[in-house]
């Protein structure tokens, strides 16, 4: 059993270049316990719920609304592990203060203990707003989802020796407007690599190789469930839609078959009772 202390920002802070960071994206209480329970570090309620719980092809639609109820129910389940809140699509992008109110509701509605915060030069002014306001933010550069069809697709970024310059800013962008940690998606393992040595903060790769301070990959991903698409840097360690399907399966023909529910499963009256009513007549 992990240490059940809670986890804070300083303790994320102090793992830098000592000890791997270990995040994983949940949607409700049940996960967020087993989470918790196994040790990992930080929990992100990410927008992929979008995806991956409404049935959305993307991150888009989701709105405030929809991501603190999910917000609610990760942090009633998570004790130990830090809890970030990804905000939405236009929760953040119009003004600082909008930013600063939605990404405060994260915390006092939604019980998080931080925000997550797409975007890297040109949102550092928004992210620095949100720290002055008392509110941890984690970045997030490289393939930033919401951006996807500015950026031509869900594609690996920094290839070229531009875009690569690009993300160098972007990082030390965010690291000067205060971010806690920085999400770096599907970036190639070299420019990760030294972004990681550059930071002071540590950084959290998806899709980013393996010299990252941390990693973070979508648990319906990890487990197996989630099918419709799989990118190359996902690793599944079971097959939960496989074992699903079985189950669903010998349900479906045991109750077919009547021999669910059985004599365990089934609640008997006593015999006084069943001589009153009469039953075994």
């Amino acid at each position: 059993m992990a240490n059940s202390s809670k986890i804070t920002i300083p303790d994320l802070l102090s793992k830098k270049g000592q000890e791997k960071i270990c995040a994983l994206t949940a949607y409700d209480v049940l996960w967020a316990r087993l989470l918790d329970e196994a040790g990992i570090d930080l929990i992100l309620v990410g927008d992929s719920a979008a995806m991956i719980v409404l049935g959305y092809e993307d991150t888009l639609p989701i709105t405030m609304e929809e991501m603190l109820v999910f917000a609610k129910a990760v942090s009633r389940g998570a004790k130990r592990a830090l809890v970030v809140g990804d905000m939405p699509f236009l929760s953040y992008q119009t003004s600082q203060e909008e930013a600063i109110r939605n990404a405060g509701r994260f915390l006092k509605e939604g019980g998080c203990q931080a925000v997550k915060i797409e975007g890297g030069e040109e949102m550092a002014e928004t992210v620095a707003a949100v720290v002055r306001a008392g509110i941890p933010v984690m970045g997030h550069i490289g393939l930033t989802p919401q951006r996807a069809h500015a950026l031509g697709g869900f594609k690996v970024q920094g290839k070229d020796l531009e875009s690569a310059q690009k993300l160098i800013r972007d990082a030390r962008a965010l690291e000067e407007a205060g971010v806690f940690s920085l999400v770096l998606e599907c970036v190639p393992k070299e420019l990760a690599a030294y972004i990681t040595r550059e930071l002071s903060v540590p950084t959290i790769g998806i899709g980013a190789g393996p010299d990252c301070d941390g990693q973070i990959l979508v648990l319906p991903d990890l487990l197996g469930l989630f099918e419709a698409f799989r990118p190359k840097f996902v690793k599944s360690y079971a097959n939960f839609a496989e074992e699903g399907r079985k189950a669903l399966k010998a349900y479906l023909q045991e109750v077919k078959e009547g021999i669910f529910p059985g004599p365990k499963e089934s609640f008997s009256l006593s015999e006084e009772v069943k001589k009153l009513l009469k039953l075994g007549e």
